[in-house]
């Protein structure tokens, strides 16, 4: 019998030992899931491409074959039906198709006046506050939410509410009656506003795709993707971007001398840290040889991303952290037709924030040491519970 995989790093700047012993001994390994689901695991970015581009490998979460790594989540999965993640050709190409316009790379530039000015806001309330203060509750949670907040038409003043039902959507601990009470809840909010913008539209994404006769249920189904990925994932990354940068003082002089780089940095902090190291789990539609390995359809394949992105085929020194790797081909937002819709938006947010982090208070610091702070080692999007920093006045 295949051994269990662990889920949770032992590590915080590291993927499991064990993901990076299967990489280097069976890239294509048979293993057991915490749920004792017997599913096949992934663990070179070759092999991962290769499969994520193949059509013999489904998204549909309500395959009974599908890859679940906690009870919670398979209970949830038929509400995810109706949602791009859980479709495949030809039916996620015209939900895609229906909203990509709204997320090419000009459309986001033109948000930046917006999210600098959001961003410039919370570091004035942040500087104007006492000492130390938690950067997640003062800049990594406001700065996406705000963003996708009007991005959507969604009232931010509501914002406590789906914070807090997608955080128990997100952890591994959710008992499964929770999660459906959390999933249900965001739902019917989601439905009631939506119900609102069919008679008042405004100006925003969900009142567009309604102008466009989008299906109400679908536009539902679009906003509870894109308010849960919006925020979560990208408050993330800002928490353990600014760690990880107020940690490597000379990795965070490279973009304080030259902030022309900071993109560059982006791009490793994604890569690095991989915060959706199980986002691209599939289930085998028909019999695919991968790797040396016979996948039969039916069966379940998990993606160790965090090990792929130190792939060292494809990340010379793939442990180290360099802000002028050049990255970019890793998969932190996946890869082919379910490429991350948002990554546009997440990498302008993060180099807005670390750009106006380094200029407006360069003696920031961490107020506690590394191992003290709270790592989100039992959620389904690594990142941090707090970050207590203090600084100099600038």
């Amino acid at each position: 019998m295949s051994e269990v995989l662990p889920l949770t790093r032992t590590c915080p700047f590291a993927p499991p030992a064990e993901h990076l012993r299967l990489q280097e001994t069976e890239p294509v390994a048979r293993v057991t899931l915490p749920t004792g689901e017997q599913v096949w695991a992934l663990s070179r970015i070759d092999d991962v491409r290769t499969m994520l581009t193949d059509p013999r490998f489904s998204a549909d979460r309500t395959h009974p074959g599908f890859p679940h790594l906690d009870p919670g989540r398979r209970a949830m999965a038929g509400a995810l039906k109706g949602m791009m993640v859980s479709m495949d050709p030809p039916e996620h190409g015209v939900a895609r198709g229906a909203v990509m316009g709204e997320f090419t790379a000009r459309k986001m530039a033109a948000l930046r006046p917006q999210i600098q000015q959001i961003v410039d806001e919370c570091l004035d309330t942040l500087l104007a506050g006492p000492q130390p203060a938690d950067l997640v509750r003062a800049l990594s949670l406001p700065v996406p939410s705000l963003v996708i907040c009007r991005l959507l038409g969604v009232p931010y003043a509501d914002h406590e509410f789906f914070q807090r039902s997608t955080e128990a959507l997100l952890l591994r601990s959710t008992p499964p009656q929770q999660r459906q009470t959390a999933l249900g809840g965001l739902y019917t909010y989601l439905q009631e506003l939506i119900a609102r913008k069919a008679t008042e539209p405004g100006d925003d994404l969900l009142s567009r795709q309604l102008g466009e006769a989008a299906e109400p249920q679908d536009v539902v189904s679009l906003a509870m993707l894109l308010l849960i990925a919006g925020h979560e994932t990208t408050a993330n990354m800002i928490s353990l971007g600014v760690m990880m940068l107020l940690e490597h003082p000379d990795q965070l002089a490279v973009i304080r001398e030259d902030p022309t780089k900071t993109p560059l940095a982006v791009e490793e902090l994604l890569r690095y840290f991989t915060i959706g190291e199980f986002s691209l789990s599939r289930v085998a539609v028909g019999d695919v040889e991968l790797g040396g390995k016979h996948i039969r359809a039916g069966e379940g394949v998990v993606v160790l991303s965090n090990a792929a992105n130190r792939d060292p085929a494809a990340f010379t020194d793939g442990d180290r952290f360099d802000v002028e790797r050049g990255a970019r081909h890793h998969i932190a937002f996946g890869f082919g037709a379910h490429q991350c819709l948002g990554q546009n938006l997440a990498r302008l947010e993060l180099q807005i924030v670390l750009d106006t982090l380094v200029r407006r208070i360069p003696g920031l610091r961490l107020a506690v040491p590394v191992d003290d702070l709270p790592f989100k080692d039992d959620a389904n999007i690594y990142g941090l519970y707090e970050l207590p920093v203090t600084w100099t006045a600038p």
